[in-house]
């Protein structure tokens, strides 16, 4: 969903330095070309984006009522605005260059990318939340300056790579950064929930 709408925006020239535009053309151009479904869960995952209390990095700048921390929900398509901000624009870099598959779209009138190139590991600096059939996942945020370090200190290891394990990596980041803050007052249940997030099997300080 997060894809198709980023996308769309794109598409549409909707830059973090151009004109706002309206939600509803927004939510339009993807039900219309991407995601024939209810209009209402693209414009909750298109809110959610420009949320600064549910995302650590924001990918939509919005314009109007988009909820609050307290659970009130945004305004109406009709009355909020957005456009792409620049750490969307770092997500989308280079989609012209053939830097990802594109694939065709719900009516094969239309081509979509496969997967977004991705400057800026979003899924780990964002993190996700999402349930299927028999499984769920909650991935949290994490700071980006940490994840660039680590993922620095992993370029820089690479033929090695295997030999990384979770306690090194900790050294850089050592826990997830939410939006709204927070204490870590277990310290020890902490570093096993990033083990166990991992998939490595490490002892606990």
């Amino acid at each position: 969903m997060q894809r198709r709408i980023l996308y769309a925006m794109y598409d549409m020239g909707i830059r973090a330095d151009t004109a706002f535009k309206k939600s509803a053309r927004i939510v339009g151009e993807v039900l219309g070309k991407y995601h024939p479904h209810g209009d209402s869960a693209v414009y909750e995952a298109m809110a959610r984006m420009a949320q600064d209390f549910s995302m650590r990095t924001l990918l939509v700048d919005g314009q109007g009522n988009f909820g609050s921390v307290d659970g009130d929900p945004p305004a109406a398509m009709r009355y909020t605005e957005a456009r792409l901000t620049s750490a969307a624009l770092d997500i989308l870099f280079d989609l012209n260059k053939d830097t990802v598959n594109f694939i065709p779209n719900f009516d094969d009138t239309l081509e979509e990318p496969h997967v977004l190139p991705a400057a800026i590991p979003n899924l780990l600096v964002n993190g996700a939340t999402g349930i299927a059939v028999g499984m769920a996942t909650s991935i949290p945020p994490h700071n980006l300056s940490e994840i660039v370090d680590a993922i620095i200190y992993m370029i820089e290891r690479w033929e090695k790579l295997d030999d990384i394990d979770v306690e090194q990596l900790m050294e850089f980041v050592q826990g997830p950064d939410f939006p709204t803050g927070g204490i870590i007052i277990q310290e020890k249940g902490e570093e096993e929930s990033i083990c166990v997030w991992l998939g490595a099997r490490t002892k606990s300080r």
